[in-house]
Formats: structure tokens, C-alpha cells, sequence
């Protein structure tokens, strides 16, 4: 379990922010200058908060009331940045075995071979950091932290400075990392498939203050969620069972209550819960069942709020049986329709509009 509930001011910047979770991963998300990154240098230790505690699996590492503060190299907390922060003169092996120094003898419950076989890093332990790809220093710099034993991993936008194909690579492996060696992690992001993909519980920030904590299914359904000035950056989060693959056609079925997606790529075993990520501007909405067209994927509800912005409009829809989906129209499109609370509508979406690549078996938060 971890708890956080702190506050500081920086020059005129004032944060606040206060969450817990049991296990898994919690992100922490929101726009650049949020205050993500300065929640997670309170919880290492690398800053000091004017009031508040932060509390992991029940040992108190900083709490302003009781005078308590235990320095960052005290806390067993293991670190991952968005630069590898390698040692530059040390082989692979060698910056492994650093952060293996930093477990006590007695503790150090996880295994080297085991972390080199999860990251996949057994060809690279010869090598020095140099002659490592983006990927590869990750990587390492993830495998280091994990051989500290540490009682909570802390990755700090790891994956921002890599391309679409290194980010596809890592995710996978920080997925084994949540399931294999249970530490818990607090994940720092502004990408919102990264996110809904790694993280059980999501805690929202804008300005320095918590707009919302849960499931990315919840967080993301909201549309205080899809206030960003960039309307492409608006986004739902779906979640459905997986049904299986049509061998007719070659896709994946996922079923809601409120209709059927299908994607081009795998998505979890049969009867699985996945979750998907769909893009706003990706959305078409029909008054009536439509009929021969090639959008596969299809879901009823009905309007629940519809806000403008300029010649564009936001549409939020409540899909039958559970789960939010928003809309990016025009108002042309919204007055032609005679679109307004209440009204029935179908939404539809191409199957090539999502990233098979993101969907993963969604994470149980922790009770």
C-alpha cells in the first residue's frame, strides 16, 4: 500500500495532492507542469514537502507533523527516469550489480538471473552503455532499479524520449515486471494508451491539485477528462470481454453491452477483460442502425452532454450497459442531426482506427 498526502509551494506553483493504493500500478497523469513529476520527487525523498506524509507498505518515509524524513538512499525506492541515467564507464553488468549494492544481504529476494531473463538483457551484459540502443538503456536502467529490491519502483515518463516501436517493446516488459515481482509502481505519464494499458488506479492532476482518482475507465469517462486545448488528444477508454477470433475474417471480438468492437490484433485469452483506447475524432455518430458500411465496430446510446468549442463540439455519450464514449463533431453536424441530451444514437468507429498494439489484458485494481 502506498500513501501520499502532500503539499508544497514553489514559487508561485502549489501542489496538493493526496492518494492510495494497494498494489499494481498507479499512474500519475496529466499535462506537462502539472506537478507529476514533483509528486514523485516528494515521494523519493528529493524533495521535501511543507506538509504531509507519504507512507509505503506501512513505513512512514516522510510525515512533517511527526518530524520525519528519511533520506532518498534510505527509502528503498528504486528509480527510472526518462534518460537511463546509466554509468557511463560501467558495463551492463556492472550497473545491474550497482543497484544490486544497494539491497540489504538479507533482503535481496529478487533474483539477477531472473530479472535478466525478464528484461532480456543476458547479450547485453558485456556491453557499456554506448553501444546500447534507446530501448536496450531502458532496459537496464529498469533492471537496475528492480535488483535494488526496492519496496517501490518510481518510473518517471520513461518511455517519452523513444519511438512508437521502443515504447512497444518496453511496455510489455514493465507489464512482467507489475505481475512477476509484485512491487508496487508509481507511473508518471501524460500518454494516455500507456496509462490504460500499465495501471490499475489513475490519479489525475491538472494545476497542481487531484481532478480525479480510479480505474482508467472512470478517470478517462468523464468529461472534465477531455478538456484539452487539443482535440485530437481526447480519448475514451473502453473495456470488454474478449470473445475470440473470427477465423472468417481475421479479427478479434470484444464484447460490451452496448455493442461489439473488433480489432485487427490479439487482445487476451477467451473471456478475458481488455481495455481499448478510442480517439474522439474517430467517432461517427448515426440516429439510426447503420447499414452497409465498412466501420465494424458499432455501439448504442444515448447523448448525456454535448459541450461547444468554436465550430467544434464535444459529445458525450452513455453506451447501453456500462462506460462513457465522446465525440468530436462539428456544430453543423450537431444541429443537422438535432443532436441534445437524451437523444438515441449509434456510434461508430473503424477497426483501423485502433492500435491493437496498446490493447492489453487490463489489470485488477487491488481491494
Amino acid at each position: 500500500m502506498i500513501e501520499v498526502n502532500v503539499k508544497l509551494k514553489v514559487g508561485t506553483f502549489s501542489l496538493e495532492v493526496a492518494f492510495a493504493n494497494g498494489a499494481g500500478v498507479t499512474a500519475l497523469f496529466g499535462q506537462s507542469g502539472s506537478g507529476k513529476s514533483l509528486t514523485l520527487n516528494l515521494i523519493a525523498g528529493l524533495m521535501r514537502p511543507d506538509e504531509g506524509y507519504v507512507r509505503v507498505g506501512g513505513k512512514t518515509l516522510v510525515d512533517t507533523e511527526k518530524r520525519i524524513f528519511l533520506p532518498t538512499h534510505r527509502r528503498r525506492i528504486g528509480l527510472v527516469f526518462q534518460d537511463s541515467n546509466l554509468f557511463p564507464h560501467m558495463s551492463v553488468k556492472q550497473n545491474l550489480l550497482y543497484g544490486r549494492w544497494f539491497a540489504p544481504r538479507r533482503e535481496r529476494e529478487i533474483d539477477f538471473d531472473a530479472v535478466v531473463e525478464t528484461l532480456g538483457i543476458g547479450k547485453l551484459l558485456g556491453r557499456p552503455p554506448a553501444r546500447l540502443s534507446g530501448g536496450e538503456r531502458q532496459r537496464v536502467a529498469i533492471g537496475r532499479a528492480l535488483l535494488s529490491c526496492p519496496k517501490l519502483l518510481l518510473f518517471d515518463e520513461p518511455l517519452a524520449a523513444l519511438d512508437m516501436r521502443r515504447k512497444l517493446e518496453i511496455m510489455p516488459l514493465i507489464e512482467r515486471v507489475r505481475d512477476e515481482f509484485k512491487v508496487p509502481i508509481v507511473y508518471v505519464s501524460h500518454a494516455v494508451e500507456e496509462v490504460v494499458r500499465l495501471a490499475a488506479c489513475v490519479v489525475m492532476i491538472d494545476a497542481g491539485r487531484v481532478k480525479a482518482i480510479g480505474d482508467p475507465a472512470e478517470v478517462f469517462g468523464t468529461m472534465e477528462s477531455q478538456t484539452s486545448e487539443a482535440r485530437f488528444d481526447r480519448s475514451s477508454v473502453l473495456t470488454g470481454v474478449v470473445r475470440g477470433e473470427s477465423p472468417l475474417v481475421g479479427l478479434t471480438e470484444l464484447e460490451h453491452p452496448s455493442g461489439t468492437v473488433w480489432l485487427a490484433g490479439p487482445a487476451g485469452p477467451v473471456g478475458s477483460t481488455a481495455r481499448i483506447v478510442v480517439k474522439a475524432t474517430d467517432v461517427v455518430l448515426s440516429l439510426s442502425q447503420p447499414r452497409d458500411i465498412s466501420a465494424r465496430s458499432v455501439l448504442s446510446g444515448a447523448v448525456e452532454e454535448i459541450q461547444f468549442d468554436g465550430p467544434l463540439a464535444t459529445v458525450e455519450i452513455a453506451l447501453d450497459g456500462d462506460g462513457r464514449l465522446f465525440a468530436t463533431a462539428t456544430k453543423g453536424a450537431i444541429d443537422q442531426l438535432e443532436l441534445a441530451p437524451g437523444a438515441r444514437v449509434f456510434a461508430l468507429f473503424k477497426t483501423t482506427a485502433l492500435d491493437e498494439r496498446n490493447v492489453a489484458m487490463a489489470p485488477q485494481a487491488a481491494s
